[in-house]
């Protein structure tokens, strides 16, 4: 196993040796949860995951389908709002991951499913466990340890429990399908199943396949937005002069509006600063995981064939060579910066690089700017009685495929008079 933490050694593994490191390394926990991997994100790199990566982008995550789940987001935003009692702490981290599953689950199968807190419930578990490697992962030539591995038992029994849920939603959907649906009013699910009809594709859609794609939204798009959500609110509150700035810049800009439209949060910039500083800070996935096709050469060392790769996001985002007091978040430090997320900036690649980037990058910003803006415009924010910021928000991490924080932030929301200007961005 090799582990790469600096900018110059990631250049190598995910630019100019991509296609050698572009596999993924093999575990039971994902090669069970996610079908063999018949999903996107687990895939070996290979003509399959090539045929599955571009009917993701220009099919299910396209920048027209992402636009096109944006009233499921404004409704959906809205009743998050309206769930919230001004003046009585809430579990914060509770409400996000309602609201984003609901997204996601809507975005997925038209509806908000009767299961989704059961599947919601095996992702999660299914997220920890694949996130660590089974005694059998180190030996894979051993038969006898796989078959003894406990953890493989409970990861099939989840498999089941998955099974069952997901062909009862697949089963219900094309039973109550009547024709064709036009091409802008498809859901997920839609696009899967029509794209199982398409006799022409190399490598056909099979149920397991459709299964594992819909377990990939739920665990790449639940997991990453209401991960990144979480950190930015706790990052917020522990940063109160930031949180002030960041409001200024939402009450000035919709000054007096009831309603926020997605259209109106492109001139937040600011806002946007800040969600990239988190990103920074708490990447969704703290390490890449890949695995080399062929020997390589990476800072003179030689990495044999199917070595494990992994390339630690978090240690370079917080690295003080490229990064100025790295532990302080400062959002600003990114104003004037032309350092981006899109996979060129090695010392910040927080949704990947290379040919494994996220394809999902535009429907978790999307997830995550809409709320984020909308709890910052309506309320302010304080800690439920005898407790304090900074010290009473824990930022311990849960080890896993995602940096979850350990702990639920609990909040209390004052409803803020949106007819109040304020003047803090000159200040």
């Amino acid at each position: 196993m090799v582990v790469i933490s600096s900018r110059q050694a990631a250049r190598q593994v995910l630019k100019n040796q991509d296609p050698a490191c572009a596999d993924r390394p093999q575990s039971i926990g994902l090669k069970i949860m996610w079908y063999n991997y018949a999903n996107i994100a687990f895939s070996p790199y290979n003509e399959y995951w090539r045929q599955m990566r571009k009917i993701c982008i220009l099919e299910l995550l396209s920048a027209k389908n992402v636009r096109s789940f944006g009233p499921i987001r404004q409704d959906e935003a809205s009743r998050l709002l309206k769930s919230l009692r001004p003046g009585e702490a809430v579990d914060l981290t509770d409400k996000i991951n309602t609201f984003i599953s609901a997204v996601t689950c809507r975005a997925t199968f038209g509806k908000v499913v009767r299961d989704r807190e059961a599947l919601l419930a095996m992702l999660k578990k299914a997220v920890v466990m694949a996130g660590g490697f089974d005694l059998a992962d180190f030996f894979p030539s051993s038969k006898l340890l796989y078959v003894l591995s406990w953890n493989r038992y409970k990861l099939l029994k989840m498999r089941r429990k998955v099974d069952e849920i997901l062909d009862g939603i697949v089963d219900e959907y094309k039973s109550k399908q009547s024709g064709d649906r036009l091409l802008g009013d498809e859901d997920i699910l839609d696009v899967l199943l029509r794209m199982q009809k398409n006799k022409e594709l190399e490598f056909p859609i099979t149920n397991d396949t459709i299964k594992a794609v819909i377990f990939d939204m739920f665990s790449a798009g639940t997991e990453t937005s209401s991960t990144l959500l979480d950190w930015t609110m706790a990052e917020l509150m522990r940063n109160p002069v930031v949180m002030a700035k960041a409001q200024a810049e939402i009450r000035e800009a919709f000054n007096g509006k009831k309603t926020i439209e997605e259209s109106d949060i492109q001139a937040l910039k600011y806002l946007k600063l800040v969600i990239k500083e988190t990103l920074r800070l708490h990447p969704p996935s703290p390490l890449l995981l890949r695995a080399c096709r062929d020997e390589c050469k990476v800072d003179g060392y030689s990495i044999p064939l199917k070595s494990k790769v992994l390339v630690n996001i978090w240690a370079m985002g917080r690295d003080p060579e490229y990064w100025p007091e790295p532990e302080i978040f400062r959002p600003e430090r990114f104003e004037n910066n032309v350092v981006d997320f899109l996979g060129n900036h090695f010392e910040y690649i927080p949704f990947g690089s290379g040919k494994r980037i996220c394809p999902g990058i535009g429907f978790a910003f999307a997830n995550v700017e809409l709320p984020l803006a909308l709890l910052l415009y309506h309320f302010d924010w304080e800690m439920p009685k005898g407790m304090k910021a900074p010290d009473d928000i824990d930022m311990t991490e849960v080890a896993g495929i995602s940096s979850l924080r350990k702990d639920h932030l609990f909040l209390v929301p004052i409803a803020y008079e949106c007819s109040l200007k304020t003047s803090i961005l000159q200040k």
